[in-house]
């Protein structure tokens, strides 16, 4: 099993699939790295050698922002956006759609579960 960006790499896989278990790290992303690195996305990781490993390793630390590094950078981004107190940082800081959603029905998964109001019959 690889170890790559702080993520073991599930060695069954084809490298390409295998590389987006790394957060930060979608298809397209991955074929990059598969074409600078001169990997056909085919191989499965087992079949890596330690160079291969490596040189895959090196063009992600250098080139990509990934994991805990990407999880930070986005905290910071919205923390920074509640702090100014506009429109999307408000948003943020009362849990509510940030993207212009509809709220008045649907949005459960950003509100959570129906809270039921009394005395609504009729």
């Amino acid at each position: 099993m690889a170890r790559i960006a702080g993520v073991n790499i599930p060695s069954a896989k084809r490298i390409d699939i295998a590389l987006t278990y790394i957060h930060g790290i979608g298809r397209v992303k991955s074929v990059e790295i598969l074409e600078k690195a001169g990997i056909t996305g085919s191989k499965r990781v087992h079949q890596l050698t330690d160079d291969e490993v490596i040189r895959v390793r090196e063009i992600i630390d250098r080139d990509y922002t990934v994991e805990g590094d990407l999880r930070r950078e986005v905290s910071m981004n919205i923390k920074r956006l509640m702090d100014l107190g506009c429109y999307r940082g408000l948003r943020h800081r009362k849990k509510l759609p940030v993207r212009g959603q509809r709220t008045h029905t649907n949005a459960r998964t950003r509100k959570g579960k129906a809270k039921a109001i009394a005395g609504k019959k009729k």
